[in-house]
């Protein structure tokens, strides 16, 4: 077993790496930028070294110039309890380096799973899509605000959006350089015309590219078959969970998604808080939204949600989380079986969802 640990600090232009060995603890720092060429070099001195990195945004071309030159790559989850020091007086790369390379050695060093690099351009894909819908959410927004500061009304709900509703709209835009001083609101109001339509174009062809990833995805397929989850929400699901068998228990699948409560337990003491918000917020976010949307379309969410509410209308939102880990761990359940949405478990089976 090679003893040598390189415990690279990623920065976006510079990295710290800490050469750690196992048994003397001796270590030495080395600066390079972060560069393939560089980090090639550094490895190529180390052969068969472990190395170990934190999760960040150069951390996929890292891990996988790494494995392809035959090493050993963690991959270290600072969300962990085990990865946090807010007491500490001095924090440096060089000191954050060397905890990895310390953590690694006495094998408590938190981690997290690497996809591989298609579904990381898938999840990019995805994220690139949730960003552009909140652009156009903040451009439609804008033009609100441009008709209720000149007095005027705005068509209500989707409306105003529909092909008659963006040509009455266009009805009171000019040529900035054409508008008075009085009227500028104008000219602000074709330019944020012209920001929404590139917005509805881009959403299209990300949408057109992420379609065809998932009818070529049999996970998405499998997922689709569930009343009320739609395709964005099933390629969300399937990018992020993967492998279902990573997963243990459905306890694993929730606490992944960050959709399980905060505990704090001492003596007597046993206190469940708000939900911890770890792992993907893109994945909550979407599981949060179809939730909702699935009480309308699917009598298994209205009868989970019935119960948690007691029938009526208090703690709704509680109620909706509980139901968007739910989901979730019914989604994991049909991934780790392979067998499409039904309404209730099957007795038969000896396996629950949750």
């Amino acid at each position: 077993m090679n003893n040598t640990i390189i415990a690279l600090d990623l920065g976006r232009h510079k990295s710290v790496a800490c050469v750690f060995d196992r048994g003397t603890r001796a270590h030495a720092f080395r600066e390079l930028d972060t560069t393939p060429g560089a980090l090639d070099r550094l490895l190529a001195s180390y052969p068969g070294a472990a190395l170990v990195i934190e999760a960040c945004a150069n951390a996929g071309w890292v891990h996988d110039r790494a494995v392809a030159a035959g090493h050993p790559v963690k991959v270290a989850n600072t969300a962990a309890e085990a990865w946090k020091f807010k007491h500490l007086k001095r924090k440096t790369d060089r000191d954050d380096a060397l905890r990895l390379a310390q953590l690694e050695a006495l094998g408590q060093l938190p981690t997290v799973a690497m996809p591989d690099p298609a579904t990381r351009q898938r999840r990019m894909l995805i994220a690139c899509r949730q960003e552009l819908v909140g652009r156009r959410v903040a451009c439609q927004n804008r033009i609100r605000a441009l008709f209720a500061a000149a007095g005027l009304a705005t068509p209500s709900g989707h409306r105003a959006w529909t092909e008659a509703g963006l040509l009455a709209l266009a009805a009171h835009a000019r040529p900035l350089a054409a508008c008075a001083p009085e009227e500028l609101w104008r000219g602000v109001l074709q330019l944020a015309l012209a920001e929404y339509a590139a917005l509805v174009a881009q959403i299209a062809e990300v949408e057109r590219a992420l379609d065809a990833l998932a009818k070529c995805d049999p996970a998405t397929v499998l997922l689709e078959t569930i009343p009320g989850l739609g395709r964005r929400t099933a390629e969300a699901v399937a990018a992020h969970v993967g492998d279902a068998t990573r997963f243990a228990s459905a306890k694993q699948v929730g606490a992944y998604a960050g959709l399980v409560p905060r505990q704090y337990q001492s003596g007597v003491t046993d206190r469940k808080g708000r939900i911890t918000r770890r792992g993907p917020a893109l994945l909550r976010k979407l599981l949060v939204e179809c939730a909702w949307c699935m009480l309308r379309y699917n009598g298994w969410a209205r009868a989970v949600y019935a119960r948690l509410t007691g029938g009526g209308q208090a703690r709704k939102k509680p109620a909706i989380v509980a139901l968007a880990r739910k989901v979730l761990v019914r989604c994991w359940a049909m991934l780790r079986d392979g067998v499409p949405w039904r309404d209730e478990p099957d007795p038969a089976s000896g396996r629950r969802a949750e």
